[in-house]
């Protein structure tokens, strides 16, 4: 190899230039057969091989039952997680065709799982809507599993073939007979791919199966978790008021107050295209908007939720202007103005379906823009004539949303006045860093002053910021923009990130690439953090969703034996130090922040070479705002609800 780098090197550049070139040739071009791409590439496919994409591969095998539930022939959809994460999936649909596909020479379930880009969705008469319209769906859960089985139950026989890494190991055969139709898969997830972990949770697999059957009301969808036999889950979700039964689980999971009673539900069908709209508002301040494709979470929006969003902000201004409750000198009602404090779920159903991605984050139809745009206008419009009062209590929540996004536009305006004014726009409590590269920086955000001042004592003063903070702080889950301008807990953090907030968020002013918060850990502690966090998602989210949010974790434990110490995080870690130190050993238990010298700051917490951190990250962002909605809001019953059921994961937490 040396020898071959110093041939190169004495080359001259046309001599180099030829060489590189004979090296890149023809035998260099690697091709790659049936699902061979699929494995070496699988993110590419199902999104990462993460847990993410662990769970995407049940969501895929449920998505063709799905379809077979709209196309009308589907009404039961079983799925079971088994011991060792092995997944099966029953529908009662009319199974995959089993008959000699013309073009491959093989049975058509065959082609369907061992050939990319193959299925009934691409045209013909096989299925009007569908949320598989990449046809790689099945194909690629049988690439990416171990081993992969399936049953299908059609023209009086049961036909069964299994497959490992994708390759067919068996021929289709018949193994019995039976009067009823449908499909049954069965596999395990290969941990070659799978590396991370190939355990499956069963919390993420019911929060998709629910909304699957309340986009397909009457639709019934059992989920059962067979792993531990001492304590066998099981749920059957099946709604017949479909998406309004949605946006009313919405609001009673997250604790919110609707300002009317009924969920307004809007619906048309123009040929093959159908849209459905429901809609409550509620008394807090967050937008829930959920958009859905052929039964497919567009997480991205796109065309249809544009055209909502459009003929929203429009009918609260006809509306206002058509009863004289905008004046003539009043300012449009802006189109978050007339979003805040609503629950909405949009559904439109199409047969040509341009999805983003095998993902499918975006819908891209523009056709359906329209669609969407004048069913809302028109049926909301007529809704609010015939329910004066609901459109009343309604249009005055958006007003008062008005006035408090201009109260909050003036105090930015004040505070920028201010700042240029002043020699340092800087909070004053704030021990900056030296160095002015924010690659190359981070700021602690530091509980208490008298642990603010241990860690500007201990800091690297090159790289590290600290931000000491004091009192109690705003729970901005409860307040409005106004509130949150100005607030002299809060104004000290906008000011030291210098991205502003809200509306004039800017991630490229960002001062420090890793913001710190560094808490007691103790319950105080974790309110603080969870405050900070709260405040980070609804107003600065882009700094969590790309990965600039970090929680230090402090060591709960200093045990010292002679001469010797050592740092404990967790008590099984400290019980370990303990027998290794062979016993009788001093303990402090660190009960703040404010307990630990400057020394002691630096060496546990503080020091990049040796402590440890947690990177906050947004893998799903709906499930956060659900959780942000639930333990900041103002509804008790929900919150004792999700502690009841999470206190399970919280060790040894100091009361």
């Amino acid at each position: 190899m040396e020898h071959e780098e110093k041939r190169l090197n004495d080359l001259d550049d046309e001599q180099m230039d030829t060489a590189v070139s004979e090296e890149y040739g023809a035998d260099q071009i690697q091709v790659l057969k049936g699902l061979e791409a699929v494995r070496k590439r699988p993110g590419m496919y199902i999104g990462s091989t993460g847990p993410r994409g662990l769970h995407h591969l049940v969501y895929e095998i449920v998505d063709n039952s799905v379809d077979e539930a709209l196309a009308g022939y589907c009404t039961h959809i079983e799925v079971e997680i088994l011991p060792g994460d092995v997944i099966t999936v029953r529908d009662n649909g009319r199974g995959i065709p089993v008959d000699i596909n013309e073009e491959e020479g093989l049975p058509a379930v065959t082609v369907v799982l061992t050939v990319l880009h193959a299925g009934g969705k691409f045209g013909g008469s096989g299925y009007k809507v569908s949320g598989g319209l990449h046809g790689v769906g099945s194909s690629v859960v049988n690439a990416l599993s171990e081993w992969f089985e399936i049953e299908v139950s059609r023209q009086g026989h049961v036909y069964r073939q299994r497959f490992t890494r994708g390759d067919v190991v068996t021929d289709l055969e018949v193994v019995g007979d039976t009067d009823g139709t449908g499909t049954f898969i069965k596999f395990k997830a290969d941990p070659e791919i799978f590396t991370e972990t190939t355990e499956y949770e069963y919390d993420v697999l019911a929060r998709r199966l629910r909304e699957q059957a309340f986009l397909n009301a009457g639709l019934s969808i059992t989920l059962t978790d067979k792993r531990d036999e001492n304590d066998v889950q099981s749920e059957v979700f099946c709604y017949e008021g479909g998406i309004r039964s949605f946006v009313d689980y919405i609001n009673t999971s997250r604790g919110l107050s609707p300002v009317h009673e009924d969920i307004m539900h809007f619906t048309t069908v123009q040929g093959d295209k159908s849209a459905e709209v429901a809609i409550s508002y509620n008394d807090g301040y967050n937008e829930i908007i959920l958009s859905f494709a052929n039964d497919v979470r567009t997480v991205d929006g796109g065309t249809h939720e544009q055209g909502f969003k459009t003929a929203l902000t429009r009918v609260f201004n006809d509306y206002g202007k058509k009863f004289n409750l905008l004046k003539d000198g009043d300012k449009k009602l802006s189109g978050e103005d007339v979003r805040e404090g609503l629950t909405a779920v949009i559904s439109v159903k199409l047969t040509e379906a341009q999805f983003e991605g095998q993902t499918k984050g975006k819908l891209g139809n523009t056709e359906i823009t329209g669609l969407v745009s004048k069913m809302l206008y028109d049926k909301m419009m007529t809704y609010f004539e015939e329910n004066p009062s609901v459109a009343k209590a309604i249009f005055n929540k958006a007003l008062d949303a008005s006035r408090a996004r201009e109260a909050a536009r003036k105090a930015r305006d004040n505070a920028r006045r201010k700042s240029a004014l002043e020699s340092n726009a800087l909070p004053g409590k704030l021990a900056d860093c030296t160095d002015k590269n924010p690659e190359n920086t981070e700021i602690y955000i530091v509980e208490g002053d008298s642990a603010g001042g241990s860690a500007k004592e201990g800091r690297d003063r090159n790289i590290q910021a600290i931000l000491p903070l004091w009192g109690k702080m705003l729970n901005v889950e409860k307040a409005r923009v106004d509130k949150v301008i100005g607030n002299d807990k809060l104004t000290p953090v906008i000011m030291a990130l210098g991205t502003g907030i809200g509306d004039d968020f800017d991630i490229t002013k960002l001062r420090y690439h890793k913001v710190v918060i560094m808490a007691d850990a103790d319950v105080d502690g974790a309110h603080i953090r969870t405050l900070l966090l709260t405040f980070f998602f609804r107003y600065m989210r882009p700094l969590i969703e790309q990965g600039y949010v970090y929680i230090a974790q402090p060591p709960l434990y200093k045990i010292s034996k002679g001469k010797k110490h050592v740092y404990a995080f967790s008590d099984e870690e400290r019980d370990r130090e303990i027998e290794e130190m062979g016993g009788s050993c001093d303990i402090q238990r660190y009960k703040g922040l404010g307990e630990m010298d400057p020394q002691q700051l630096w060496e546990t917490t503080m020091d990049p070479n040796y402590r440890t951190m947690l990177r906050v990250n947004m893998e799903d962002a709906m499930e956060a705002d659900e959780t942000f909605s639930i333990l900041m809001g103002d509804k008790v019953e929900p919150r004792r609800l999700f502690i009841e059921k999470n206190a399970k994961y919280v060790e040894n937490l100091d009361i």
